[in-house]
């Protein structure tokens, strides 16, 4: 246990003490209208996702007591660590690929007949032949066989990154491949 400020903290499970608390609550108090009002302008209006901003930039705070209580100002070490929140959360959220509803079979388009989706189907397969050994490899296994990274990762001997990054790039390849037989439009 450390002695901190005049309160006890637990590392192991992170209890707030009486300074802490009051830490916290103050600078609620005094920054959080001013602060959400400025991460709600970043986040393009949105106050959910504004709200938790100002919650996780306030747990920051908590975490970092020496960056608010220095003679720095605190309002701007605030602003920036929102600031900041919001960029992280705007990257993470475009490295994420698109989400696409799942159609299983038997559930397609009830004008489309059976023939045009094993037609397609079988273009997608060509399209696939097309590109790389290493990279159909990684698609037959997350997408045909259904498997997590881990999973693809182990049965192929390689790298969990690895996974990711020759899946990334074999769709992209396929995508191509797909355009060119004008599976695509």
């Amino acid at each position: 246990m450390n002695r901190r400020r005049g309160g006890v903290r637990s590392a192991a499970v992170g209890v707030l003490s009486t300074t802490d608390e009051q830490l916290v609550r103050d600078l609620y108090a005094d920054h959080a209208s001013v602060l959400l009002g400025y991460v709600r302008r970043l986040v393009g209006g949105d106050t959910m996702r504004a709200e938790d901003v100002v919650q996780e930039t306030l747990l920051r705070a908590w975490q970092h007591p020496d960056a608010v209580t220095t003679g720095s100002s605190v309002r701007a070490w605030l602003f920036t660590v929102a600031r900041n929140i919001v960029i992280d959360g705007e990257r993470r959220r475009r490295s994420r690929p698109h989400e696409v509803e799942l159609v299983h079979a038997g559930e397609g388009a009830a004008d489309e007949p059976a023939y045009e989706r094993v037609l397609a189907a079988w273009e997608v397969a060509d399209a696939l032949s097309a590109i790389s050994v290493e990279h159909r490899a990684v698609v037959v296994e997350l997408y045909y066989r259904d498997r997590s990274v881990a999973e693809a990762a182990r049965i192929l001997g390689v790298p969990e990154g690895t996974v990711k990054s020759r899946a990334y790039y074999a769709l992209r390849a396929l995508r191509v491949a797909c355009e060119e037989r004008g599976v695509l439009p």
